[in-house]
């Protein structure tokens, strides 16, 4: 039996009185408390007491990747990007400023509820779990060394969980091949042992952009 649904605490940041109007409406009869702002200073000085920001990108003061990132490197405030912005391009610059999704307009309303939910369970998880490790749909439990990407198992060789844990665990560090080879392997040094394992990863997780490659220095996570 499923319990009471989740309330939570939403901040709208929408520029636009028709997009923003019957989305609170809709919000607010699913029992959620609502509040907008129209500009992206308001939202940075809004955003604190919020569950989950609903962000539209086109904004009058700040473009919305400059809000995103700044929430982002203030805490783990969760934050759907919702705009009209909908090339690969622009989906990965949101997503790679911190976005835990991202909803190109027009979308339907239950959509958008099943992608509020996703992201918040993740984020709980990953707050009740310090040994978990959450960079949006991607999700790495130390505890059980396993991997899911979107809530799907990824199957990884030991080696493949080491080296992406300590990706992911200072995700905003370029780690050092002679670093990984250390910790992973020890001293004894293979180039190709690292790129073998890397391309297996990348394979896995679908998408090259999820371990990018800073030339002549190591290797970062990134975020497909």
């Amino acid at each position: 039996m499923r319990g009471a649904p989740a309330v939570w605490r939403i901040l709208v940041v929408e520029n636009n009185d028709e997009d923003a109007e019957p989305l609170m409406r809709r919000l607010r009869r699913h029992g959620h408390r609502v509040e907008r702002v129209s500009g992206g200073i308001a939202a940075l000085d809004t955003y604190g007491g919020s569950d989950l920001v609903l962000l539209d990108l086109e904004l009058p003061d700040l473009d919305g990747l400059e809000v995103c990132r700044q929430i982002r490197a203030a805490g783990d405030t969760a934050v759907i990007a919702v705009t009209a912005r909908g090339t690969e391009l622009d989906r990965v610059l949101g997503l790679q400023a911190g976005a835990d999704d991202y909803l190109v307009k027009p979308y339907g309303f239950q959509e958008l509820l099943a992608r509020m939910e996703a992201v918040m369970r993740r984020v709980q998880i990953s707050s009740a779990d310090p040994s978990l490790i959450v960079r949006g749909p991607l999700c790495i439990d130390a505890a059980a060394r396993s991997v899911r990407l979107n809530d799907r198992r990824i199957d990884v060789t030991r080696k493949e969980f080491d080296l992406l844990y300590l990706l992911a665990a200072q995700p905003d560090t370029v780690v050092s091949r002679k670093t990984i080879m250390q910790t992973v392997w020890g001293d004894v040094w293979s180039r190709r042992t690292i790129d073998t394992h890397i391309s297996s990863l990348r394979g896995k997780l679908g998408s090259s952009d999820w371990i990018r490659n800073v030339r002549g220095v190591g290797f970062q996570l990134g975020c497909a």
